[in-house]
């Protein structure tokens, strides 16, 4: 999702999220979502944040980077799916105005490119401790491509550290 900013010689002004336009990109069968909370994050250059999934009723979110840089990385974890198992990447930045959509059943994280890189978060369902999942950042079944030069020295709390992988 790429919202249009309105611009003229005060700046710009950008409605990030608009449930008319949203619904006509996504109001299909499993990609419709009803937010509930916002949330956001600021991580200094080279932390990876992730790979978040929930298990039972799930949680979809609206993802754009309000400051600096991130690799964003969506995994899909629903074994009935024909693409379980498969990932997408995308770079957003503050200044692109990109923002990814995480439905349901997928595995979400990201690397941040940039010092003080904030992501905000629009999410379908409150936190709920014990329903969450994850899957390892670094599975090599998984082989996503993750920024060489800041992998190597990627930041993770202990939990993202420790997640299994996706087998």
């Amino acid at each position: 999702l790429v919202p249009q900013p309105f611009r003229d010689d005060r700046g710009l002004f950008t409605r990030t999220f608009d449930a008319e336009i949203f619904d006509t990109h996504f109001g299909t069968p499993g990609f419709s979502a009803s937010f509930v909370q916002d949330s956001q994050s600021r991580s200094a250059k080279g932390v990876i944040r992730g790979m978040h999934g929930r298990s039972g009723r799930g949680e979809a979110k609206l993802v754009r980077c309000a400051n600096g840089a991130v690799h964003d990385v969506l995994i899909d974890i629903r074994r009935n799916s024909p693409t379980f198992g498969r990932h997408v990447t995308q770079e957003l930045a503050a200044g692109d105005g990109k923002q990814m959509f995480v439905p349901e059943g997928f595995a979400h994280g990201f690397m941040t490119l940039e010092p003080d890189s904030m992501v905000a978060y629009k999410v379908t369902s409150g936190y709920e401790p014990k329903s969450e999942r994850g899957v390892a950042w670094d599975d090599p079944d998984l082989a996503v491509a993750w920024p060489a030069a800041l992998r190597a020295d990627a930041t993770l709390s202990p939990r993202d550290r420790q997640w299994p992988r996706l087998k």
